[in-house]
């Protein structure tokens, strides 16, 4: 059963902007406690690299942004509204974002069609609210670090390294409205505000 958006208090991503309540949310897909060690392995070895936690291995769905309260309930009902069945979603090899620059390396997921739906669907619930979109093609993925003057060939050479990553059958039968808080030099904590089932 669907949990909703939590109308009754104030959640752990607020955060004050211009007198007024803001919160930083994404849609994702959890990734489950049986994956963690061997995303956990690929974690060593690369300069420069700010390993993520495996609290907050995820795929992205569709990232929206800070919103107002007001806003985050409008966005909560409209996910609700999404239809889509369980999907089973597997890891493929690995990659970096930034191509002379690179800022993140990340696990592949492998191309899905029912994941692709669903991001979509993701996508059009914040173009219908008027949030900003990301330009870029959607590349699902789990972010593995965060790179800090890391040279191009460190990266590329990680990378290969890694190519064997594979987990295959990684059911999914939720996905979720994350929240965003950073401070304090830590890396962000993700919580899960909201859950949508898929299925019927």
């Amino acid at each position: 059963m669907t949990r909703p958006f939590p109308k009754g208090r104030v959640f752990i991503c607020a955060k004050s902007c211009f007198g007024a309540f803001m919160y930083r949310l994404f849609a994702a897909l959890e990734m489950p406690a049986h994956t963690h060690q061997r995303l956990r392995d690929t974690q060593s070895d690369l300069f420069g690299a700010k390993w993520r936690p495996a609290a907050n291995f995820h795929i992205t769905l569709q990232f929206f942004g800070d919103v107002s309260r007001d806003q985050a309930l409008d966005l909560d009902a409209k996910l609700a509204d999404i239809l889509s069945q369980p999907l089973q979603l597997s890891i493929e090899g690995t990659g970096w974002f930034g191509k002379r620059a690179p800022r993140a390396v990340w696990a592949r997921i492998r191309e899905d069609d029912g994941l692709r739906a669903l991001a979509s669907q993701c996508e059009s619930v914040a173009r219908r609210m008027g949030l900003p979109i990301d330009k870029h093609p959607y590349t699902p993925h789990i972010t593995l670090a965060y790179l800090h003057d890391t040279p191009l060939d460190a990266a590329q050479d990680w990378c290969r390294q890694n190519q064997d990553l594979s987990i295959s059958h990684i059911n999914f039968e939720t996905f979720h409205l994350f929240s965003s808080q950073t401070g304090g030099g830590k890396p962000s904590r993700y919580v899960a505000e909201a859950d949508y089932v898929l299925g019927d």
